[in-house]
């Protein structure tokens, strides 16, 4: 028997290693050295427009530009090839391919009617819970930051970073990294959900405590969302259109 030739052993093939995700603690370190990629890529814009100004550098001054809506616009946009950059060389060691790593995917448009009801009907509750309560439907900031792109006339570049830049760095960030890491751990999906949708909501540190609790409960469904139809393509998509229709109404309020 070929089994007793010892000249021509049998060798038994080892099955070779599957791809795995980053584990709960590497999801998380890896995760705050693509959050610091993300803010070092601002951060550049912002020192640039601050470092260009004539004579000493004022306080005062320097608050004023970070405020400006060309700034934010820009230094949201330069954030996203950083996040990608760094995403990148975090997925390159598990030897998942990219796309499959972040569910970048498409999905039907049955779910894709699905995500953006359920979206509008979230933010139309907090809306009306806005008007009951007395408080402002929409951050004042943004008003501000509206304002001040119309005199420079960037709101294109406002709409683009807002609606295209943001929505892709955070999903792929939030929805793509974070969860699918942190959902084949002892967290399962549904923890998976809760845990990077409060990390996606303290990124916002630009809000006040009630309009963190409407990007939560976004982030919820936009987890939801994500478990479900396995796309974040259109956790994209479901964050570019309310962006967008916080631009909107943002521009309907401020005249």
């Amino acid at each position: 028997m070929d089994s007793l030739n010892l000249e021509n052993p049998v060798v038994t093939p080892v099955p070779a290693e599957k791809p795995r995700a980053w584990g709960f603690w590497g999801t998380a370190l890896w995760g705050l050295f693509i959050f610091a990629a993300m803010f070092a890529g601002q951060a550049a814009v912002i020192a640039w427009f601050v470092l260009r100004q004539d004579g000493p550098v004022d306080i005062a001054h320097t608050i004023s530009v970070v405020g400006r809506g060309l700034t934010i616009s820009l230094s949201v946009i330069m954030g996203l090839p950083t996040v990608l950059a760094a995403l990148w060389l975090a997925i390159h060691f598990t030897r998942i391919s990219f796309a499959d790593y972040l569910a970048l995917r498409w999905t039907s448009w049955r779910n894709v009617v699905l995500g953006v009801v359920g979206l509008a009907v979230i933010v139309f509750g907090w809306d009306l819970l806005s008007r009951a309560t007395g408080r402002e439907v929409t951050p004042g900031f943004m008003v501000d930051v509206l304002k001040s792109a119309r005199t420079d006339g960037a709101v294109w570049l406002l709409v683009l970073a807002f609606c295209v830049a943001a929505p892709v760095s955070e999903e792929l960030f939030a929805r793509g990294f974070l969860y699918r890491g942190w959902s084949e751990t002892f967290l399962r999906p549904a923890g998976a959900i809760a845990l990077s949708s409060a990390v996606w909501t303290v990124v916002h540190l630009q809000y006040d405590w009630y309009f963190f609790g409407e990007i939560f409960s976004i982030g919820l469904w936009f987890g939801y969302i994500r478990h479900r139809t396995n796309s974040t393509w259109l956790t994209i998509l479901m964050h570019g259109l309310n962006n967008l229709g916080a631009v909107v109404q943002t521009m309907w309020l401020a005249g």
